[in-house]
């Protein structure tokens, strides 16, 4: 069979920049899960989408890592939508359902820019292991944050955050996998997300605890998260506004722009940022 697929760069604001994303917007009805992953794990980007129903204002996607499934990532969703919305298959706004349920997005195709609602947060236990968390960073423990705690949020996938005294211990992490995978497994976390707030707002790094990542260059599913976590401690001028670098350190540079606002006892969130499509193909299985 031929399943034709585009490829985008999302949360950049120029092409070959941002986190990669496959998107297969139309995949033949007999395409099942096998096929799915093969497809996956031969494009081999963190992240590739199959949307399986799409009209008026509302689609259905499944994402798929190399690896596994997952119920919920934030470039697939931003990417995807902007595909959808750009092909005429769906109206702005709209309504996207994964497994983890129903984000809904805006997308402004002139301007090459999205949004998306994130679920409302989950706050989880913090994890005072420092050492750990240190090993897993390659850094001393004296580089991490002395006052703000690791902690594990989610909006749909659930990050250990983990604050770093400042941009430059940020940027001499370097990660240890085996050392990630643990402290992941012991705190409840998705993968490690380290972050230093600066001047211009924070900047961020996110550590796979698999083999197939490593580092993401983007992370939109960890950066409402990290928004929350920001504003339920009024940290860097949260809740508010404010942009998070990502991807320097992979040579994909990203930023995520972050809105929060009180609502009710918790919190709503948008994610946003470009998004580029920078080619289109098929694959024959």
């Amino acid at each position: 069979m031929e399943v034709r697929f585009r490829l985008l760069d999302v949360f950049c604001d120029r092409p070959f920049a941002g986190n990669q994303l496959c998107v297969v917007p139309e995949p033949p009805a007999d395409l099942d899960d096998a096929g799915m992953h093969t497809i996956a794990r031969e494009i081999g980007f963190s992240e590739t989408t199959f949307v399986t129903v799409a009209g008026d204002d509302r689609y259905t996607m499944r994402i798929f890592t190399p690896d596994q499934e997952l119920p919920f990532a934030g470039h697939p969703t931003l990417g995807t939508a902007y595909l959808m919305v750009a092909e005429g298959r769906v109206t702005s706004p709209a309504i996207q359902t994964t497994t983890v349920g129903e984000v809904s997005v805006e997308i402004d195709v002139e301007e090459g820019f999205g949004w998306m609602r994130q679920r409302p947060p989950v706050f989880g236990p913090e994890f005072a292991d420092r050492d750990a968390i240190a090993r897993a960073a390659g850094l001393d423990a004296g580089e991490l944050h002395p006052d703000l705690p690791a902690q594990v949020v989610s909006t749909g996938l659930a990050p250990l955050l983990a604050p770093v005294r400042d941009l430059e211990s940020l940027r001499r992490a370097e990660r240890d996998g085996r050392a990630t995978r643990e402290v992941c497994e012991r705190a409840g976390g998705e993968c490690l997300y380290l972050f230093a707030t600066t001047d211009d707002g924070v900047t961020a790094r996110m550590f796979d605890p698999g083999a197939g990542i490593g580092e993401d260059p983007a992370t939109g599913s960890a950066a409402g998260p990290l928004g929350a976590y920001l504003s339920a401690r009024g940290v860097a001028g949260m809740p508010g506004g404010t942009l998070v670098a990502q991807g320097e350190q992979v040579g994909r540079p990203s930023f995520l722009h972050l809105e929060v606002t009180p609502e009710d006892d918790s919190f709503a969130i948008r994610v946003g940022g470009g998004v580029r499509v920078v080619g289109e193909g098929a694959f024959r299985l």
